[in-house]
């Protein structure tokens, strides 16, 4: 999903943190699917929530961002925590699995920019 940002409360650093977020959540459910379809340790319970955790709170930062909610900043650390939590997961699921590497390395990118958008907020 496209999103114009035309509000003075998007920052340059805000616009590349909703892009994140918005990559970060398709990446994730299509990995839910990936890892559906792959079955065994790919489809554990604990994996796939995590999945599906990090897709949820990529959605949700996107959205306190793009509205400039207050609250941005608790939600991004918040899914800062998500998506670690996440690309932990998928690098110990499947090293060799190029779906996995790519899901942890976006969930790791998206990490990093919503701790900064929490971190600036919280200064």
């Amino acid at each position: 999903m496209t999103h114009h940002l035309t509000a003075e409360h998007v920052s340059a650093d805000m616009r590349e943190c909703i892009k994140l977020c918005s990559d970060c959540h398709d990446v994730c459910l299509e990995t839910v699917a990936h890892c559906l379809d792959r079955g065994g340790e790919h489809a554990r319970p604990d994996h796939v929530r995590a999945l599906l955790d990090c897709a949820q709170a990529c959605d949700t930062a996107r959205d306190f961002m793009l509205r400039g909610s207050d609250l941005h900043a608790v939600v991004c650390r918040a899914c800062a925590d998500a998506c670690e939590r996440c690309a932990d997961s998928c690098e110990a699921i499947g090293p060799d699995d190029d779906v996995m590497r790519n899901c942890a390395e976006i969930c790791r990118r998206c990490a990093e920019s919503c701790r900064s958008m929490a971190s600036a907020r919280a200064a």
